[in-house]
């Protein structure tokens, strides 16, 4: 399948979603990667006006868990987050940020993602880590 038509049928699969709610977008994938964007806007924020870390943190599960679906070995996979570490080290209030998804371990039951969230320009916003399992679905 064409990267373009798989981004459709993905972005297409967000419907009455956190993903929804929070403006989540993919917008690229490579053989090794998945990216999301998600806009920063006052819907977003903390109460001093700068990106919330939970906004922040639920991109970052959310394109893991959507890269670990998307790059699993077996057919029709149920995924679930089952734990999330991050720092969060630059703050941002306006614009886009970025959440790239690349595997440090990509099993059959469980899977290690590393997620760098960044701005427009490239600069680190927050650095995570997600670990997946992966169960057959019943």
């Amino acid at each position: 399948m064409e990267k373009k038509q798989l981004l459709e049928i993905m972005n297409g699969s967000k419907k009455d979603s956190l993903m929804k709610t929070l403006d989540f977008e993919f917008v690229d994938l490579g053989d090794d990667f998945l990216i999301a964007r998600m806009p920063v806007t006052p819907k977003v924020h903390q109460p001093d006006g700068v990106l919330h870390g939970g906004a922040t943190f639920a991109l970052a599960e959310s394109v893991g868990s959507a890269a670990a679906y998307l790059f699993n070995k077996t057919k029709n996979p149920m995924v679930r987050g089952i734990e999330m570490s991050g720092n969060h080290l630059k703050g941002i209030s306006e614009g886009y940020v970025y959440a790239k998804a690349q595997a440090l371990h990509n099993g059959r039951t469980t899977q290690v993602w590393e997620i760098k969230v960044t701005n427009e320009a490239g600069d680190l916003i927050s650095s995570c880590k997600l670990t997946t399992i992966t169960l057959p679905k019943k």
